[in-house]
């Protein structure tokens, strides 16, 4: 495993770590959008951090860059507040699947026509087949 597969195996072992914090810390403050406010600005304040040391050359052209492009951040905090209200009503693990067969399914189709940028792959039957493996494996959990 290189080292760019390593940080995303980090980041994957992470979404779970994150839904579960944010879900705890909703409760205990009683409210899902103060804990996700909390997780932004703790974000915000990191990535800031990390981008002056590294270089914020990157700041300069945000303003040239396709509009369309800043959904990113949308996508973000959507995905932050439904964790942090739904995990604790069907569980992280539960939650963090159904993320899962999410991403397995928009990637394929990002990737299948090359959307966005990505280098074009084309959805094969195997890369079909394994999201129906996936998607089998989260309704045998939700049935246990």
């Amino acid at each position: 495993m290189g080292g760019s597969q390593f940080v995303m195996l980090l980041a994957g072992i992470g979404i779970p770590m994150l839904a579960a914090l944010n879900a705890a810390l909703g409760r205990h403050v009683g409210s899902p959008a103060a804990a996700a406010t909390v997780l932004f600005v703790v974000a915000l304040t990191i990535a800031f951090v990390t981008a002056l040391m590294t270089g914020s050359a990157g700041f300069a052209k945000l303003v040239t860059a396709p509009k369309h492009l800043f959904l990113g951040g949308t996508f973000v905090a959507f995905y932050v507040l439904s964790v942090t209200w739904i995990a604790p009503k069907i569980g992280v693990g539960n939650a963090v699947f159904f993320v899962l067969i999410g991403q397995l399914i928009s990637a394929a189709i990002i990737d299948h026509f090359g959307l966005f940028g990505a280098n074009q792959t084309p959805i094969s039957l195997t890369r079909g087949a394994g999201l129906a493996i996936m998607a089998l494996g989260v309704f045998v959990t939700q049935k246990v």
